[in-house]
């Protein structure tokens, strides 16, 4: 579950949801869930912890799920695909169990780019 981390509300909407909405449409249920499943995936190898969305799929995302995003849902838009793959990163977190936060963050004085989330302790 995704919460506010000022507030601690649950969070249980996307952002840019008809944006979300439209570009989902243009892939088949099993490429979206596939797309689900790789992102879960790679949160837990990298430990449950802490997961940054720009960080998870690297800079090829040849013979990976997500190149349905890139080559079907946003008809070779990079910056739309970027978009779209952060927003499945937030519906995954949103969608766990535990609860995490989230928010926006520099690395050696430079914005990181994309959301950070991180797993919150001692909230249920």
């Amino acid at each position: 579950m995704l919460v506010d981390i000022l507030t601690g509300r649950k969070i249980d909407r996307v952002p840019f949801a008809s944006t979300f909405a439209a570009v989902r449409r243009r892939l088949s249920e099993r490429e979206f869930d596939a797309v689900l499943e790789e992102i879960d995936e790679r949160i837990h190898a990298a430990g449950d912890q802490i997961a940054t969305a720009g960080w998870l799929p690297g800079a090829d995302w040849r013979d990976t799920p997500f190149m349905a995003i890139y080559v079907k849902a946003a008809r070779g838009d990079a910056g739309l695909a970027g978009r779209m793959f952060g927003l499945c990163v937030w519906f995954v977190i949103m969608r766990r169990a535990e609860p995490w936060g989230s928010g926006r963050y520099e690395k050696d004085g430079r914005d990181i780019g994309s959301r950070t989330y991180f797993r919150l302790r001692g909230r249920a």
